[in-house]
């Protein structure tokens, strides 16, 4: 079990590195197009609907880097359900259907952390942009 560790902090450091980059591409793209948010409620709910979806992506692909790691180490049967462990691990609903054989095991709980800390990453874009949106409608009001 702890010749697995490198691959579990290998795959954490990729995790990051795809949520960061994620961000930077999401950051760059929303800041260009948008100098000062909307303010109008369908202008708004447009780009929460495109943040969110950006954001689904960017978890998709973390999830997959994990689940690929399963289908290379063999750690599950079939691709369908590495993605699937992965998916329901890094979210943490963790139903326990499945689990990984027991050199293996340890993947689980850091995949778990992982997923948590990039979910709380996200929440903190998506408060830190409706924070900025609620600060422009209010600036906005006439006096």
């Amino acid at each position: 079990m702890l010749s697995a560790i490198p691959f579990a902090v290998a795959l954490v450091a990729v995790t990051v590195v795809v949520h960061a980059a994620g961000f930077s591409i999401m950051i760059r793209h929303f800041a260009d197009k948008y100098s000062a948010p909307p303010i109008q409620a369908l202008a708004v709910a447009l780009l929460l609907i495109r943040v969110t979806s950006c954001l689904i992506l960017i978890h998709v692909a973390e999830i997959s880097v994990w689940g690929f790691f399963y289908v290379w180490a063999k750690c599950l049967p079939d691709a369908e359900t590495a993605f699937y462990f992965s998916g329901i691990t890094y979210t943490t609903v963790g139903y326990g259907d499945l689990v990984l054989p027991n050199q293996w095991r340890l993947f689980a709980p850091v995949e778990a952390l992982a997923g948590i800390l990039m979910c709380g990453l996200s929440a903190a874009l998506f408060f830190a942009l409706l924070n900025r949106i609620y600060v422009s409608r209010i600036q906005a009001k006439p006096k």
